[in-house]
């Protein structure tokens, strides 16, 4: 199952599922909690001091997939028709954002190859094309470009399979902006199994294991968001530096295969990684989770949208409407990452991916202007400042730093790896 079928298609298969029902049966979660007036506030004026930095966007793949790759057609410098824009960027507080450049894991390589190049391309168009934007690659230039006033705009690869077993286009894509790669996506490739995907390795492989090497090499982020626990492990054992969860939630709390479980948790001090905590509804409340049950396999089946709206109707004469996730839990998702991994190690990769329809996403976390509502319900339930300030930015922009550290250590010691699958 690809992106466009499990999330990008599924903003119908939701947007059908409320259409269906009367407005007052729409959802049986509880309603998102109500922050006080001054712990918004307060909100707000920390995510000013530290801007927020934020994961996992994939506003490039909504517009090649929505709108055939049209950057300049859509303006995204007012008020725009999906999640994100510039404006609601600076409501929400948000002053570095890594663009997901995301390519399914169905294609086959040379595909998946031109269609990363393409990501890639569309991305940096869009960048360009906005003065609010400002293209960087390392924690300098993220300083120089908040210091100038411009949402620092840095590059994540989804799914390795676009490299083609090829550690020369990892360097390539590094050169592009790259500044970190997702080991796997929704199938399991070559080298590396997907916590959705078919059990391959048993982790990761040996070239696997040369992959994280080399990207400890370059100074390019490991992100193990969509690998199983297996690889998690391995690439734990291996890395020389901090990893990240660029779009993660707590197994411990929503038993989503694509969450982290605490005893990976566990192992994130001695690493120094960090887990960016994610809005889907499915990855932060068991209740949703529960209620899609087999319903996304089934639709991953299905050719025509009449094929869709019969699957999606039959589910809900089933089951009911579906229920919605609260900023609650995706706080507590926060809360349990900062106290089993530590307070160090904790941020927030937010996923916005284009949705039709705001029933699809987390009540109270509808578009990227939402963030200080997060923060706000967190300042209720008593969290400092100094370690809001670590969520909100201070402990992904250590571990880019380390990342460079290590990069520059190991650039000196050794060349790059001219290691092949085959081998």
């Amino acid at each position: 199952m690809n992106r466009s079928t499990a999330i990008c298609r599924g903003a119908l298969t939701l947007l059908l599922l409320v259409s269906l029902l009367p407005a007052a049966a729409r959802g049986d979660g509880e309603p998102a909690g109500e922050v006080t007036d001054d712990a918004l506030e307060r909100a707000r004026q920390l995510l000013a001091e530290t801007p927020l930095v934020d994961t996992h966007n994939d506003l490039p793949w909504v517009i090649r997939e929505k709108l055939d790759g049209d950057v300049e057609g859509y303006d995204i410098s007012v008020r725009a028709r999906w999640d994100t824009d510039i404006p609601r960027l600076r409501e929400g507080g948000v002053g570095v954002q890594f663009w997901s450049v995301y390519v399914p894991s169905s294609l086959e390589p040379f595909e998946a190859m031109r269609a990363q190049l393409e990501q890639i391309d569309i991305a940096r168009r869009m960048i360009a094309t906005y003065e609010d934007l400002g293209w960087a690659e390392s924690v300098a230039d993220i300083a120089r470009e908040l210091e100038a006033g411009r949402i620092a705009s840095l590059l994540g690869i989804e799914g390795g399979h676009t490299i083609g077993n090829s550690l020369g286009a990892l360097r390539a894509y590094y050169d592009l902006g790259v500044r970190y790669m997702t080991l796997t996506h929704f199938n399991s490739n070559d080298w590396a199994d997907s916590a959705t995907g078919e059990k391959r390795h048993g982790g990761l492989s040996e070239f696997g294991r040369e992959v994280v090497r080399e990207m400890n090499r370059l100074g390019m982020m490991v992100d193990l968001s969509h690998v199983s626990a297996e690889a998690m492990a391995d690439a734990l054992d291996t890395s020389e530096a901090p990893v990240i969860f660029s779009h993660s939630s707590a197994r411990a709390l929503t038993a989503h295969v694509r969450n982290v479980p605490d005893e990976i948790l566990e192992r994130l001090a001695d690493n120094g990684g960090v887990v960016m905590v994610t809005f889907i509804p499915s990855f932060v409340s068991e209740e949703v989770r529960h209620w899609e049950g087999d319903l996304m396999p089934k639709l991953a089946e299905a050719s025509t949208d009449e094929e869709w709206r019969r699957i999606v109707e039959a589910h809900v004469a089933e089951k009911g409407p579906a229920p919605r996730a609260t900023i609650s839990a995706v706080a507590d998702h926060v809360e349990h990452v900062a106290r089993v991994a530590g307070i160090e190690h904790v941020g927030i990769g937010g996923d916005y991916y284009g949705a039709e329809s705001e029933s699809e996403l987390v009540e109270g976390l509808e578009d990227v202007s939402k963030y200080p509502y997060l923060f706000a319900e967190l300042v209720e339930r008593g969290w400092s400042e100094d370690d809001l300030r670590k969520l909100a930015a201070e402990n992904v922009l250590r571990v880019l730093a380390e990342v460079e550290a290590v990069a520059a250590r190991l650039r000196a010691a050794r060349p790059p790896s001219l290691l092949r699958l085959e081998e």
